[in-house]
């Protein structure tokens, strides 16, 4: 029959389109498995490949930081040596400075000593000025100022210096000149001041004639000769005047100095040789200008001439030792807190 056949021809087809059906998507999962299984395996691959590539870049940065450690390891080690040996070099040199200035305190400390050796004691003041004394504040350890006592029988010769400069330089003037003073008694025996003045110039200026550039170094000062036996005074002055204060007065008489130190000095005139008329209480006053010159009080200003005349004055009632006293308190009190700027040399003696 006719329709059996197409039954059997449709059913036919049907297993077919079944079968092609199956076979179809067996192999379409197959193909899936595998594109599956390829991109797992490139999966993978890419995980490899990267885990490498970044292992290598890890490795790469690693050593290149072990690189750069070790090279600022060693430069902060050769740093450290050049700090250490920097150290070592300041150290050896501030040694040697310490050395250097021990040897320059010990030579100072000896230079004082000589200074000392040639300055009259105290004592030998007092035994032969009994009423007298003497201020002497050297700026440094030693001093271009200094003080002077040479005795001749009834005769006593003395003074105050200020040699030019202060400290090391104004200690070796002040040699010089000491020397030349006590020549002018002991080997040209001169006792008329104005006459010690004038040759001890010459000595002065010959003592520094030998130097390739020309010194002008040399000293003011303001000399005194007392006779114990008539009672009589004699003085002449380079540059630094006397003062002269009678018993009872509370005016000081200023005798005036010669305009010119001791030494080398453009217009050379002959010194004057003043006698001046003292009588028993009256007090004469040798000074350098560090007194005067000194800085203080509340503004902080010069004390000038004039302030040290009064401050003279005032104590000038007391005993001699009490006026050393009162000058060194006051000059304490208007210096405060500031430096002494100058050496500081001041004798009293009372006739």
């Amino acid at each position: 029959d006719q329709t059996e056949k197409e039954a059997y021809r449709k059913s036919m087809q049907y297993e077919y389109e079944r079968e092609a059906l199956k076979d179809s998507l067996e192999f379409l999962k197959k193909q899936e498995v595998h594109e599956l299984k390829l991109r797992a395996q490139q999966t993978e691959n890419y995980a490899l490949y990267g885990g490498i590539a970044l292992l290598i870049v890890i490795l790469s940065i690693g050593m290149r930081s072990f690189i750069q450690k070790k090279r600022d390891n060693a430069l902060i080690n050769a740093q450290k040596n050049e700090v250490e040996s920097q150290k070592w070099e300041i150290e050896k040199q501030h040694l040697l400075l310490e050395t250097h200035m021990q040897e320059i305190s010990d030579s100072i400390t000896y230079a004082k000593r000589i200074q000392q050796a040639i300055l009259p004691s105290y004592e030998a003041f007092q035994r032969h000025l009994e009423n007298s004394f003497v201020l002497y504040k050297p700026k440094d350890v030693v001093s271009g100022d200094f003080y002077w006592l040479e005795v001749v029988g009834d005769e006593m010769l003395f003074a105050v210096a200020d040699c030019t400069g202060h400290g090391v330089p104004g200690a070796m003037v002040s040699v010089v000149c000491n020397n030349a003073l006590k020549r002018c008694v002991r080997e040209y025996g001169l006792r008329e001041p104005a006459q010690i003045l004038e040759r001890s110039r010459e000595l002065v200026i010959d003592a520094f004639s030998d130097s390739v550039e020309k010194v002008e170094d040399g000293m003011d000062i303001s000399l005194c000769k007392w006779n114990k036996s008539n009672s009589t005074l004699e003085w002449a002055g380079a540059n630094n005047p006397l003062y002269l204060l009678r018993k009872g007065s509370s005016n000081m008489e200023i005798v005036p100095a010669d305009k010119q130190p001791i030494g080398y000095y453009k217009v050379e005139r002959p010194f004057k040789n003043h006698c001046i008329d003292v009588r028993q209480g009256d007090t004469v006053y040798l000074f350098s200008d560090g007194f005067a010159d000194q800085f203080g009080g509340e503004k902080g200003k010069k004390l000038k001439s004039v302030v040290f005349q009064q401050v003279l004055i005032k104590g000038a009632a007391q005993p001699m030792n009490i006026q050393k006293e009162w000058l060194e308190s006051f000059l304490t009190n208007w210096m405060g807190e500031l430096d002494q700027i100058d050496d500081i040399c001041v004798i009293g003696v009372k006739m």
